[in-house]
């Protein structure tokens, strides 16, 4: 490469650098479940993403009795949406406003009960996510998770470490949809399962991982796997550290 085009080319680098640093992206984390207290853990997750990578996030919580879920309309500024939900039946202006996100191309993540998010729209989990929720395995037996082999060299699994435990129940999600490339596994005696993967859904990229228990967002294993895959949906180069 010649010298004027190496300049030319990191004039472009911090030109790009300097543009994502004063426009960062928005990512909307939505909290619409009960069961794994993420009003707590993804507002904190929130602040994780500010101040470490700078992302500008919205938090938005479901309100139950009737369901419902105020702010949606920052979908429509969002460059990424956390979904974090659960069985949950909303009016048909809000579910369609989620439903024009995910037309949109848009990048999504899905953690945990997101398989199992619209009660009134069950094929989200295949259709968008590209999963198979059949419920779960009992809690007496915590998973162990394994990277996919064929996987070491996914961007998203940069720094993850190869095996790590959860606190939260083995999900059964096998066989998985077609256009998902899967990242990690997480065995009990007898049972191997999904548990993280990718998948492409009219052109946007999905990540979804059935951890999300409170403990596993004190793991650094499990938080480094979100950082990574947020940077990664977004087309963004993944970092080498939190």
């Amino acid at each position: 490469m010649g010298i004027y085009r190496l300049v030319a080319v990191l004039f472009s680098l911090v030109c790009a650098t300097t543009l994502h640093a004063a426009n960062p992206p928005t990512i909307v984390l939505v909290s619409g479940e009960d069961e794994y207290h993420s009003t707590q853990t993804l507002p904190v997750f929130a602040r994780f993403l500010e101040t470490n990578y700078g992302f500008k996030t919205i938090y938005l919580e479901r309100k139950p009795k009737p369901d419902s879920i105020a702010g949606l309309d920052a979908l429509d500024r969002a460059d990424l949406l956390i979904l974090f939900a659960r069985r949950m039946t909303l009016p048909a202006d809000q579910l369609a406003r989620f439903q024009k996100y995910f037309d949109s191309g848009k990048p999504t993540i899905g953690i945990r009960t997101a398989s199992h998010a619209f009660q009134n729209w069950l094929i989200f989990d295949k259709r968008v996510l590209g999963g198979n929720y059949q419920n779960h395995y009992g809690n007496d037996a915590l998973p162990s998770m394994q990277v996919n082999p064929a996987a070491q060299e996914h961007p998203i699994m940069r720094g993850v470490p190869g095996t790590f435990s959860s606190a939260g129940s083995l999900y059964r999600n096998t066989p998985l949809q077609t256009n998902t490339t899967l990242l990690l596994t997480g065995t009990i005696p007898d049972h191997t399962e999904p548990v993280a993967w990718t998948h492409d859904y009219k052109g946007a990229r999905v990540f979804y991982t059935s951890l999300g228990h409170p403990k596993d967002f004190e793991d650094a294993a499990f938080r480094r796997l979100l950082a990574n895959a947020i940077h990664w949906a977004l087309n963004n180069p993944v970092p080498r550290g939190e």
